[in-house]
């Protein structure tokens, strides 16, 4: 039998993941667990990101720079050179080890963001999801899969649920289609969402629906 994190790493083979909960113990364990079993994947990178300290685009930018090399510093800003977009297309290569397959990025308390700047955490995160939506359906580099795990409390269940969050549709900006959705041909960003203890307890089905949301996509 397999574990739940076994099951929700089969979520992320397409999906991105949002998961809550209002007890801070659980949301811990939660993550330390999901985050121990992605980095025994071969070929992959676990990224945490600590969201008590990053509420504003600098935070974000300071911690990113720490687990992905680049060739020039980071500036503070999503998008153009050196910039978060950048930053995360970026496909280190280590001598004598084989390049990466699979980045995961852990945010825990991603809530955080959500209260202080919730435009911004829309923002990065309509970015990060583009960034892999780009590299599996529009680029002919090596695939890198780019996948991000969501943590947090009430309010990323209510954002999660929100019908005009980047958890559920790339950001509009201003033309006739999202930026995103031109580059990759995906629809809307692929996030499934859902309560720790849900996740903890039938992580099959969730892995079920994921995979029927997959299928959908491609049908429609």
């Amino acid at each position: 039998m397999r574990g739940w994190q076994a099951e929700l790493a089969r979520v992320l083979d397409e999906h991105h993941l949002a998961a809550w909960s209002n007890q801070s113990g659980e949301r811990a364990s939660f993550a330390a667990g999901l985050a121990a079993f992605l980095a025994g994947i071969h070929d992959a990178q676990v990224i945490p990101i600590f969201g008590r300290d990053v509420t504003d685009l600098d935070g974000l930018c300071y911690q990113l720079e720490r687990s992905i090399p680049g060739e020039a510093p980071m500036r503070r800003r999503i998008d153009g050179p050196s910039g978060v977009v950048a930053r995360l297309r970026s496909q280190p290569v280590i001598p004598g080890r084989p390049p990466l397959r699979n980045r995961f990025i852990v945010w825990h308390d991603a809530d955080a963001m959500i209260r202080t700047d919730e435009a911004l955490f829309g923002r990065l995160a309509d970015a990060i999801a583009g960034v892999a939506a780009e590299a599996e359906f529009a680029s002919d580099d090596y695939l890198l899969v780019t996948r991000v795990v969501y943590i947090g409390g009430e309010d990323l269940r209510e954002y999660a649920d929100l019908e005009s969050g980047q958890l559920r549709r790339w950001l509009s900006d201003g033309a006739d289609e999202p930026f995103w959705r031109v580059v990759s041909g995906v629809d809307c960003p692929p996030v499934i969402g859902g309560p720790i203890s849900r996740l903890l307890e039938d992580p099959e089905s969730v892995a079920d629906d994921a995979l029927f949301a997959s299928i959908n996509a491609l049908l429609n």
